[in-house]
């Protein structure tokens, strides 16, 4: 199985990090920070504006930087390339 990975920011101190997708849909993003018993599970939801996706781990906020349609057309692309390879 190939595991989709996105690139998040915490937003205290700007710093980037590759977190694990758990499941995603334009409603929500569940993330997994960390591997092993130490990760942390972390849901993601599109501000007022839609402009991000923004979630707290631990204390800390995360956002991820696209936007709702740009998921949208993320996981359209990705059905339809499913579908293709069938």
């Amino acid at each position: 199985m190939n595991e989709e990975r996105i690139k998040v920011r915490v937003t205290s101190s700007g710093q980037e990090l590759q977190v694990g997708v758990f499941s995603k849909s334009a409603e929500r993003i569940e993330v997994v920070l960390g591997e092993g018993i130490h990760s942390v599970r972390c849901t993601l939801t599109p501000t007022r504006n839609g402009t991000r996706y923004v979630g707290k781990a631990m204390g800390r906020e995360i956002s991820y930087e696209r936007s709702r349609e740009e998921v949208q057309a993320d996981l359209a692309r990705a059905a339809s390339f499913r579908e293709f390879r069938r």
